[in-house]
């Protein structure tokens, strides 16, 4: 039981380390392996896909292997996947690194969820879910604070390295405490090789659209456009495909509920904030504010913390008052006070003081809407086990797409917004005007104390642009932040009005 726990952990651990280490160490990863912002774009278009395509067969091989070949066959190639990552020296090795990772490490998050279920219905099942759970907080947590490590030493293969130790600790784990045995073949699903291959082709196109609109959106947009609508028409028709199916690979018509649907609907968009605030915050505290990455990382690490208090303060609530609204509202309403607290920084803002508390109720918010609906969206089909793994298996390949989209639209924000705040900007920022003679005049006496008079110009005029930098990206942050703060009410309102994800219904 003890072993079977620390499995789930592992594995949760795995998923949430990995996802929030490559999205927080983005930039200077990929200036390693000389990858231009396009061809990281790939990379991460590239793994989705994969993820996704490896989470929709995941129990076809499963019914095969069983769950300990299987888990080891998925680490074998996840740890593959991180050795190729880690000695990556061009953008095509890196590429194939993360591909083989996900063929592999797509299906860690939804294996330790139905792990859980191996444990037979009673109070034990709960530690059970409270592994899971603690695995997602402290993978959260520790993500932004490790790549900041391993970046500041200059050691950035260190996190491919430390994704394999987990990898190898978590096959140890499974080689000892899961079963060996394939499922019944009454339950097994038919391989759906050509149309699995048309969902893999649509998620690419879909996603591949959406990040090139970050470079090509004026220049390319029909091309762009043509491109997505491939991707959602193909997308449309393995959907079809799977719910006219009579032995399909993913039971789509019987997923159909209501209570299911709404909790996909949450779900998608939670992992969508969670990929745009995986992009938003390092920018947010590195770029905009000037602090160095060690300082950035730490201060995400100790204010996403908050996610391990929320959850542990969540169940002792759910045992006296289970009713999953009010868990809604609070976590929606704390991603609008998030975004509230961070849309009035100013250039001088205190870390500790401003943009901890803000982090810290953005843990919250991941906790109380993530975990809340793992607990209640998905008790119509405890009764089905096999209904239960594929709506587990569509809600983690939704996660996948919804993360991805996340990181693409926090990306194709702050480009467009700094771009527009620059361009008003340095409307100021020529010779004769007022404001800017002032500053420059200022800076150059300053300089001019340890420099010769031109080198102290040329100082204060490269102060002054990067001054120029820095105050166009957090206009364009701030304004994201309040774009959170009426999706945080929003959400909050509709939450607190709709009644479908209201009872709980028995596990």
């Amino acid at each position: 039981m003890k072993l079977l726990l620390a499995t789930i952990f592992t594995l949760t651990v795995i998923e949430f380390l990995q996802s929030g280490m490559l999205a927080f160490g983005a930039t200077p990863v990929s200036g390693q392996i000389n990858a231009s912002p396009e061809e990281y774009s790939i990379v991460t278009a590239a793994y989705a896909t994969v993820a996704i395509t490896a989470i929709a067969k995941m129990r076809w091989f499963i019914e095969r292997l069983g769950w300990r070949r299987f888990i080891l066959l998925s680490i074998a190639f996840f740890i593959t996947g991180a050795s190729i990552s880690a000695l990556a020296t061009s953008f095509p090795q890196f590429l194939l690194g993360r591909v083989v990772m996900g063929m592999g490490g797509a299906a860690f998050m939804t294996s330790a969820r139905m792990l859980v279920n191996l444990i037979p219905p009673s109070p034990a099942r709960i530690k059970g879910i409270v592994a899971f759970a603690l695995g997602l907080s402290c993978g959260v947590s520790a993500a932004p604070w490790v790549v900041a490590q391993f970046v500041s030493a200059d050691w950035w293969n260190g996190i491919f390295l430390l994704l394999g130790a987990l990898a190898l600790l978590a096959a140890v784990l499974a080689a000892i405490a899961l079963p060996d045995e394939p499922l019944p073949e009454d339950s097994h699903t038919h391989a759906h090789f050509g149309p699995l291959l048309v969902m893999a082709g649509g998620s690419f196109l879909a996603l591949f659209a959406v990040q090139r609109a970050l470079y090509d959106f004026y220049s390319a947009l029909p091309y762009l456009a043509a491109l997505a609508a491939a991707g959602v028409a193909a997308l449309a028709w393995f959907a079809w495909h799977q719910h006219a199916h009579e032995r399909p690979l993913l039971r789509l018509r019987q997923l159909a509920r209501r209570r299911y649907i709404a909790a996909l609907a949450v779900f998608t968009v939670g992992y969508m904030v969670l990929g745009a605030n995986n992009t938003m915050l390092p920018a947010l505290v590195q770029r905009a504010l000037g602090f160095p990455w060690h300082i950035a990382g730490t201060i995400q690490a100790i204010g996403m913390t908050a996610s391990i208090a929320a959850f542990f303060l969540k169940l002792r609530i759910i045992r006296t008052a289970p009713s999953p609204q009010k868990f809604y509202v609070a976590g929606f309403g704390a991603l609008a006070l998030f975004g509230w607290l961070l849309s009035n920084l100013t250039m001088d803002a205190n870390l500790w003081r401003h943009v901890l508390p803000a982090i810290s109720l953005y843990g919250m918010f991941i906790v109380l809407i993530l975990a809340t609906t793992a607990i209640h969206g998905f008790t119509e089909f405890q009764d089905d086990p096999v209904a239960f793994f594929h709506a587990q298996q569509v809600k983690n390949m939704l996660a996948q797409f919804g993360s991805a989209l996340g990181v693409a639209g926090a990306n194709l924000l702050l480009q467009w917004r700094t771009a527009e705040h620059y361009a008003v900007l340095n409307r100021r920022f020529v010779n004769g005007d007022v404001e800017m003679g002032r500053q420059l005049e200022q800076l150059t006496a300053w300089f001019g104390s340890a420099q010769g008079p031109q080198a102290a110009a040329q100082l204060a005029l490269s102060q002054l642009a990067q001054t120029l930098n820095q105050q166009a990206a957090l206009l364009a942050q701030l304004e994201y932040f309040r774009l959170l703060v009426f999706v945080g009410l929003g959400l909050a309102a509709l939450m607190a009005w709709q009644r479908t994800l209201s009872v709980p219904k028995p596990a």
